[in-house]
């Protein structure tokens, strides 16, 4: 019993440690239920283009409601790509020092476990899925072959962070699919802008691991870039707010969306001045925070879509 309650090496006090019943904890830490920075970044493109599509429908009746299906699709899809890249990694998982002591390397639930746990996660999705238009869900699963894939990916390129962006960025497309069902130009330059802004944030978390991932094999942006990360991260995020802005005014939004969008930029410029790679934490700090950008700029395209809607 005292192996099934301990916490993982990656993780820090949270409440599935603290609060949570002893045979849950290691369901809830394989979906990464103490990790909810996670979800966050997942749900943050959801929202955004679902507050931009209803300023564009000039309508924001079905916003609360989209809001909240998008709240539980995200951390129910979150958990389950993070149980599907637990399965997948689990051998090399074993090697890195930060994440041997995840649910599966460390014993604590078995490859059948994992995998029902996954399926009752992926039921939940569904089930959320299931609620939007014929198109939405049509989308929606469309996205599942990029999530499929992207475990492998750090095996055989450079540049797993592209994948990671097409999968967590899929939420741009999703707003829009069940707000206005379709899918435009507004929609697609808000996807390209979430995948730079994905392939930033990641390639700061990716520093904290870059001396096991040399040891094992796995490849990152974090390796390719080097001592260029602070660089690589000014044009990723430049890119991530042009193609965001691009966005913004093939939509007609108003002064709230660009005050969000201003915000979100200059939080990210503090994060290029701010990082210093050497330094773990920071970069941990730093890829967290990108959380209250996105929130900022979810604030403006907000206010813009009720003015709109007025």
């Amino acid at each position: 019993m005292s192996n099934i309650a301990a916490p993982v090496a990656d993780s820090t006090a949270n409440w599935v440690d603290t609060h949570a019943p002893v045979w849950t904890r290691p369901y809830l830490r394989l979906s990464r239920f103490d990790r909810p920075i996670g979800w966050w970044l997942l749900l943050l493109p959801c929202w955004w283009s679902a507050a931009l599509a209803s300023g564009i429908a000039h309508d924001v009746s079905r916003l609360p409601l989209v809001v909240v299906l998008f709240l539980i699709g995200a951390m129910a899809m979150r958990g389950a790509g993070c149980t599907w890249n637990d399965i997948t990694d689990r051998h090399l998982d074993a090697q890195v020092e930060r994440t041997r002591s995840r649910p599966i390397p460390s014993g604590q639930v078995t490859i059948k476990q994992a995998a029902a746990f996954l399926v009752l996660q992926a039921l939940v999705g569904l089930a959320v899925l299931l609620q939007f238009n014929t198109f939405a869900i049509a989308v929606g699963v469309a996205s599942l072959a990029i999530v499929a894939i992207y475990p492998f990916m750090k095996r055989i390129t450079y540049w797993p962070q592209v994948t990671l962006g097409l999968a967590f960025s899929w939420g741009a497309l999703m707003g829009f699919a069940v707000i206005l069902g379709r899918i435009d130009a507004p929609a697609l330059l808000l996807y390209a802008g979430s995948i730079a802004w994905v392939i930033a944030y990641d390639t700061i978390y990716a520093h904290q691991d870059t001396e096991d991932d040399v040891l094992v094999g796995i490849k990152s942006t974090a390796l390719l870039f080097g001592k260029r990360t602070q660089f690589a991260l000014m044009i990723f995020y430049s890119l991530a707010v042009v193609l965001i802005g691009a966005a913004l005014f093939c939509s007609g939004v108003r002064w709230p969306a660009w005050l969000g969008l201003a915000a979100f930029a200059a939080h990210l410029a503090w994060q290029v001045n701010t990082i210093r790679i050497s330094d773990s934490a920071l970069c941990l700090r730093l890829f967290k925070s990108n959380r209250n950008a996105g929130l900022m700029l979810f604030a403006g395209l907000l206010v813009d879509a009720v003015l709109r809607s007025s």
